[in-house]
Protein backbone atom coordinates (compact mmCIF):
# COMPACT_ATOMS: atom_id res chain seq x y z
CA UNK A 1 0.00 0.00 0.00
CA UNK A 2 1.24 3.36 -0.61
CA UNK A 3 0.46 5.98 2.13
CA UNK A 4 0.43 10.00 1.83
CA UNK A 5 3.18 11.28 3.87
CA UNK A 6 1.97 14.42 5.94
CA UNK A 7 4.35 16.77 7.09
CA UNK A 8 3.98 19.26 10.20
CA UNK A 9 6.79 21.01 11.17
CA UNK A 10 9.76 19.13 10.94
CA UNK A 11 7.39 15.71 11.61
CA UNK A 12 6.87 13.15 8.77
CA UNK A 13 4.20 10.94 9.00
CA UNK A 14 1.26 8.85 8.00
CA UNK A 15 -2.06 9.04 9.11
CA UNK A 16 -5.31 6.78 8.31
CA UNK A 17 -8.80 6.61 9.76
CA UNK A 18 -10.60 8.17 12.69
CA UNK A 19 -10.75 7.28 16.29
CA UNK A 20 -8.61 7.07 19.33
CA UNK A 21 -5.03 7.30 18.58
CA UNK A 22 -3.34 4.38 17.55
CA UNK A 23 0.71 5.41 17.09
CA UNK A 24 3.05 3.04 15.57
CA UNK A 25 7.01 3.19 16.24
CA UNK A 26 9.22 0.65 13.77
CA UNK A 27 12.37 -0.50 14.62
CA UNK A 28 15.42 -0.37 13.29
CA UNK A 29 15.39 -1.60 9.76
CA UNK A 30 11.49 -0.71 9.88
CA UNK A 31 9.66 1.17 7.37
CA UNK A 32 5.93 1.57 6.87
CA UNK A 33 5.48 -1.86 4.68
CA UNK A 34 6.18 -3.90 8.43
CA UNK A 35 2.89 -2.01 9.76
CA UNK A 36 0.67 -2.28 6.16
CA UNK A 37 -1.07 -5.03 7.85
CA UNK A 38 -2.56 -3.14 10.90
CA UNK A 39 -2.87 -0.05 9.00
CA UNK A 40 -5.04 -1.69 6.58
CA UNK A 41 -7.05 -3.55 9.48
CA UNK A 42 -7.17 -0.76 12.35
CA UNK A 43 -7.86 2.49 9.82
CA UNK A 44 -11.40 1.41 10.20
CA UNK A 45 -11.24 1.35 14.10
CA UNK A 46 -8.39 3.88 15.05
CA UNK A 47 -6.97 6.93 14.41
CA UNK A 48 -3.82 5.11 12.98
CA UNK A 49 -0.56 7.30 12.97
CA UNK A 50 3.07 6.03 11.78
CA UNK A 51 5.81 8.78 12.64
CA UNK A 52 8.65 8.38 10.26
CA UNK A 53 11.43 7.77 13.00
CA UNK A 54 14.63 9.46 11.69
CA UNK A 55 16.46 6.92 13.00
CA UNK A 56 19.42 7.44 10.68
CA UNK A 57 19.08 11.31 10.24
CA UNK A 58 19.69 12.54 13.83
CA UNK A 59 23.07 13.67 14.71
CA UNK A 60 25.66 11.02 16.07
CA UNK A 61 24.94 12.70 19.86
CA UNK A 62 21.17 12.03 20.03
CA UNK A 63 21.60 8.74 17.83
CA UNK A 64 20.28 6.49 20.75
CA UNK A 65 17.09 5.17 22.39
CA UNK A 66 16.80 8.16 24.77
CA UNK A 67 17.41 10.96 21.64
CA UNK A 68 13.87 8.78 20.07
CA UNK A 69 12.06 8.76 22.97
CA UNK A 70 12.20 12.61 23.05
CA UNK A 71 11.40 12.75 19.30
CA UNK A 72 8.56 10.98 19.94
CA UNK A 73 7.33 13.22 22.35
CA UNK A 74 7.73 16.12 20.84
CA UNK A 75 5.64 14.29 17.84
CA UNK A 76 2.82 13.85 20.46
CA UNK A 77 2.98 17.20 21.41
CA UNK A 78 3.03 18.56 18.15
CA UNK A 79 0.03 16.81 17.40
CA UNK A 80 -1.53 17.45 20.00
CA UNK A 81 -2.32 13.75 21.06
CA UNK A 82 -3.59 12.06 24.11
CA UNK A 83 -4.81 9.01 25.73
CA UNK A 84 -2.51 7.09 23.04
CA UNK A 85 -1.79 3.12 22.72
CA UNK A 86 1.22 3.13 21.97
CA UNK A 87 2.47 0.54 20.02
CA UNK A 88 6.23 -0.29 18.92
CA UNK A 89 7.95 -3.21 17.10
CA UNK A 90 11.96 -3.98 18.39
CA UNK A 91 13.90 -0.72 18.70
CA UNK A 92 10.27 0.87 18.48
CA UNK A 93 9.16 -0.67 21.29
CA UNK A 94 12.10 -0.02 23.51
CA UNK A 95 11.11 3.68 22.37
CA UNK A 96 7.88 3.71 23.54
CA UNK A 97 8.96 1.87 26.76
CA UNK A 98 11.25 4.42 27.60
CA UNK A 99 8.83 7.47 26.61
CA UNK A 100 6.11 5.70 28.22
CA UNK A 101 8.35 6.02 31.55
CA UNK A 102 9.21 9.81 30.97
CA UNK A 103 5.58 10.89 29.65
CA UNK A 104 3.44 8.40 31.17
CA UNK A 105 0.20 11.08 30.53
CA UNK A 106 0.06 10.88 27.30
CA UNK A 107 -0.15 7.49 26.98
CA UNK A 108 -3.22 5.40 27.50
CA UNK A 109 -1.98 2.00 27.02
CA UNK A 110 1.20 0.78 25.70
CA UNK A 111 1.81 -2.83 23.26
CA UNK A 112 5.22 -4.29 23.27
CA UNK A 113 5.98 -6.78 20.10
CA UNK A 114 9.86 -8.22 20.15
CA UNK A 115 10.56 -4.96 22.33
CA UNK A 116 13.80 -4.32 23.21
CA UNK A 117 14.53 -3.20 26.33
CA UNK A 118 15.88 -6.46 28.53
CA UNK A 119 17.75 -8.45 26.05
CA UNK A 120 18.52 -8.88 22.57
CA UNK A 121 20.51 -11.06 20.66
CA UNK A 122 22.19 -8.12 18.21
CA UNK A 123 23.33 -8.56 14.71
CA UNK A 124 26.68 -10.09 15.81
CA UNK A 125 29.97 -8.85 15.88
CA UNK A 126 30.69 -9.03 12.19
CA UNK A 127 27.56 -7.14 10.96
CA UNK A 128 26.96 -5.81 9.20
CA UNK A 129 29.34 -6.77 6.67
CA UNK A 130 29.13 -4.28 3.63
CA UNK A 131 29.22 -5.47 0.16
CA UNK A 132 27.91 -8.87 1.25
CA UNK A 133 24.41 -9.35 -0.03
CA UNK A 134 24.05 -12.75 0.73
CA UNK A 135 24.93 -12.29 3.97
CA UNK A 136 22.37 -9.69 4.78
CA UNK A 137 19.68 -11.58 3.12
CA UNK A 138 20.33 -14.40 5.26
CA UNK A 139 20.43 -12.14 8.75
CA UNK A 140 17.38 -10.28 7.38
CA UNK A 141 15.38 -13.50 7.12
CA UNK A 142 16.21 -15.16 10.48
CA UNK A 143 13.90 -12.06 11.31
CA UNK A 144 11.03 -14.26 10.62
CA UNK A 145 9.95 -17.68 11.21
CA UNK A 146 9.13 -18.21 7.64
CA UNK A 147 12.48 -16.74 5.58
CA UNK A 148 10.12 -16.10 2.41
CA UNK A 149 8.83 -13.18 4.77
CA UNK A 150 12.08 -11.35 3.76
CA UNK A 151 10.90 -10.80 0.22
CA UNK A 152 14.17 -9.13 -2.51
CA UNK A 153 12.76 -5.50 -1.96
CA UNK A 154 12.81 -6.00 2.22
CA UNK A 155 16.57 -7.44 1.61
CA UNK A 156 17.33 -4.69 -1.10
CA UNK A 157 16.62 -2.11 1.42
CA UNK A 158 18.37 -3.49 4.59
CA UNK A 159 21.06 -3.86 2.06
CA UNK A 160 21.28 -0.41 0.50
CA UNK A 161 21.13 1.14 4.17
CA UNK A 162 24.09 -0.83 5.66
CA UNK A 163 26.47 -0.18 2.47
CA UNK A 164 26.18 3.38 3.39
CA UNK A 165 29.33 3.86 6.09
CA UNK A 166 27.53 6.88 7.97
CA UNK A 167 24.57 4.96 8.30
CA UNK A 168 26.03 1.77 9.32
CA UNK A 169 27.77 3.99 12.45
CA UNK A 170 24.53 5.34 13.25
CA UNK A 171 22.89 1.27 13.35
CA UNK A 172 25.57 0.51 15.64
CA UNK A 173 25.75 3.92 18.10
CA UNK A 174 21.36 2.50 18.13
CA UNK A 175 22.08 -1.33 18.62
CA UNK A 176 24.93 -0.46 21.15
CA UNK A 177 22.28 2.25 23.18
CA UNK A 178 19.56 -0.04 23.06
CA UNK A 179 21.61 -3.06 24.88
CA UNK A 180 23.65 0.09 27.43
CA UNK A 181 19.52 1.19 28.05
CA UNK A 182 18.64 -1.93 30.29
CA UNK A 183 15.05 -1.29 31.44
CA UNK A 184 14.60 -3.97 34.11
CA UNK A 185 15.10 -2.31 37.32
CA UNK A 186 12.38 0.79 36.02
CA UNK A 187 9.27 -1.89 34.18
CA UNK A 188 7.53 -1.74 37.51
CA UNK A 189 6.88 1.52 37.59
CA UNK A 190 4.82 1.52 34.25
CA UNK A 191 1.20 1.70 35.25
CA UNK A 192 -0.67 1.49 31.73
CA UNK A 193 -2.39 -1.20 30.40
CA UNK A 194 0.37 -3.19 28.80
CA UNK A 195 -0.46 -5.69 25.48
CA UNK A 196 2.68 -7.98 24.89
CA UNK A 197 2.60 -10.03 21.19
CA UNK A 198 5.55 -12.42 21.36
CA UNK A 199 6.72 -14.75 18.21
CA UNK A 200 7.23 -18.23 19.52
CA UNK A 201 10.09 -18.46 17.26
CA UNK A 202 11.73 -15.14 17.71
CA UNK A 203 15.45 -15.74 17.50
CA UNK A 204 16.41 -11.79 18.62
CA UNK A 205 14.31 -11.17 21.52
CA UNK A 206 13.42 -14.69 22.58
CA UNK A 207 9.74 -16.13 24.31
CA UNK A 208 12.04 -15.75 27.82
CA UNK A 209 12.04 -11.91 26.90
CA UNK A 210 8.14 -11.72 26.78
CA UNK A 211 7.89 -13.51 30.26
CA UNK A 212 10.53 -11.23 31.31
CA UNK A 213 8.45 -8.34 30.34
CA UNK A 214 5.19 -9.55 31.76
CA UNK A 215 6.90 -10.12 35.25
CA UNK A 216 8.24 -6.86 35.46
CA UNK A 217 5.59 -4.41 34.22
CA UNK A 218 2.45 -4.82 36.88
CA UNK A 219 -0.35 -4.46 34.59
CA UNK A 220 0.40 -6.31 31.47
CA UNK A 221 -0.80 -9.23 29.52
CA UNK A 222 1.38 -11.62 27.22
CA UNK A 223 0.19 -13.58 23.89
CA UNK A 224 2.36 -15.81 21.87
CA UNK A 225 2.43 -16.95 18.43
CA UNK A 226 3.18 -20.04 16.81
CA UNK A 227 5.54 -20.20 13.74
CA UNK A 228 6.52 -16.48 13.90
CA UNK A 229 9.52 -14.38 14.25
CA UNK A 230 10.66 -11.16 16.02
CA UNK A 231 7.47 -8.97 13.53
CA UNK A 232 4.17 -10.74 14.80
CA UNK A 233 2.76 -7.82 12.89
CA UNK A 234 4.34 -8.39 9.90
CA UNK A 235 4.15 -12.01 9.46
CA UNK A 236 0.96 -12.55 10.79
CA UNK A 237 -0.92 -10.01 10.82
CA UNK A 238 -4.32 -11.38 11.09
CA UNK A 239 -3.66 -13.08 14.62
CA UNK A 240 -1.76 -9.57 15.61
CA UNK A 241 -4.78 -7.70 14.41
CA UNK A 242 -7.09 -9.87 16.52
CA UNK A 243 -5.42 -10.17 19.68
CA UNK A 244 -4.42 -6.19 19.35
CA UNK A 245 -8.28 -5.42 18.70
CA UNK A 246 -9.40 -7.57 21.35
CA UNK A 247 -6.92 -5.70 23.95
CA UNK A 248 -7.97 -2.60 22.72
CA UNK A 249 -12.40 -3.22 22.65
CA UNK A 250 -11.26 -4.24 26.64
CA UNK A 251 -10.07 -1.07 27.18
CA UNK A 252 -12.94 0.67 25.61
CA UNK A 253 -15.81 -1.62 27.64
CA UNK A 254 -14.47 -3.16 30.84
Amino acid sequence: MQYEIRQKEKFRYVEEGTGEPLVLLHGLFGALSNFSGLIEYFRFHNRVIVPLLPLLDMDILHTSVGGLAKYVNRFLETLDLREVHLLGNSLGGHVALVHTLKNPERVKSLILTGSSGLFENGMGDSYPRRGDYEYIKNKTALTFYDPAVATKELVDEVYSITNNRLKVIKIIALAKSAIRNNLGEELNQINKPTLLIWGNNDTITPPFVGHEFNKLIPNSELHFIDKCGHAPMMEVPDEFNKILHGFLNKLQHP
